[in-house]
């Protein structure tokens, strides 16, 4: 949205807007199926939907993220947490200077919440709010999910390509869904007695996606994405309506 207002309109928009919404995600493989820029472009749908709805500031999209454990597969783009966390703390700082400090990163991509996350802190303390929102992380997203689908794979798999449908049909390559579904692994990240292992997507998914895709619908991905906005529309409305007070960081202990 911002992207295609003028410096004078913008005046506007950031008088008139109390949250600002940055979307993020990644350029990274999403399988056979899916489009490499599936975590932007559903970040930036969410955050569009929103900001139009409820008229409030959407910057330009941030389409490359933390993705290194996906480098293997062709096409993938990444940057290291630390330069993404300089960034993307830098744009919140832009966008407060000019006059909103209540920020919501609508994040597409799960390798970029730690990072998200820590700067989130960061900017707390310049009394800049800002909070990180994941789609597929949402408790009503999720009980959603558990009665659409049997498989409920996240990366590539039937949720994450009914969203993609929902938003744009041509964009998932449906003559490739079998071939996903045959190189998928059960899990999206491996553990061994309690550790995480550093391990790249490659290590355990030969497709790069999860569970069965083949599942997927456009109407199912229509669902994810109402309830998906609607979550998004009251986290919004709540950093609307609370006191300042309320959101900055509490004094030291006496």
């Amino acid at each position: 949205m911002l992207e295609h207002v003028s410096w004078v309109q913008a005046r506007q928009l950031f008088h008139s807007s109390t949250v600002a919404l940055v979307p993020v995600g990644s350029t990274e493989q999403h399988g056979p199926h899916l489009p490499l820029g599936t975590d932007f472009l559903t970040a930036q749908a969410l955050a569009l939907a929103v900001a139009r709805e409820l008229k409030i500031l959407c910057t330009p999209v941030i389409p490359v993220g933390v993705s290194e454990h996906h480098r293997q597969f062709w096409g993938t783009l990444w940057v290291s947490p630390e330069t993404f966390r300089r960034f993307m703390r830098e744009i919140a700082e832009s966008v407060a200077s000019h006059g909103v400090r209540r920020i919501v990163f609508v994040n597409g991509h799960g390798g970029n919440n730690a990072a998200l996350q820590e700067i989130c802190r960061e900017l707390r303390a310049k009394e800049i709010f800002a909070v990180v929102w994941a789609w597929w992380l949402d408790p009503e997203v999720q009980k959603l999910t558990n009665e659409l689908f049997r498989s409920r794979g996240t990366h590539a798999g039937a949720i994450e390509t009914s969203l993609v449908l929902a938003i744009d049909p041509n964009l998932v390559d449906r003559g490739q869904l079998e071939a996903a579904a045959r190189g998928a692994s059960e899990i999206y990240a491996t553990s061994r007695d309690g550790a995480q292992l550093p391990l790249d997507t490659i290590d355990f998914s030969q497709s790069g996606a999860t569970l069965d895709p083949r599942e997927a619908s456009q109407e199912a991905g229509q669902k994810i994405f109402q309830r998906a906005k609607e979550r998004l529309s009251a986290l919004v409305r709540w950093l609307e309506q609370v006191s300042e007070e309320e959101l900055k960081a509490k004094p030291h202990l006496p």
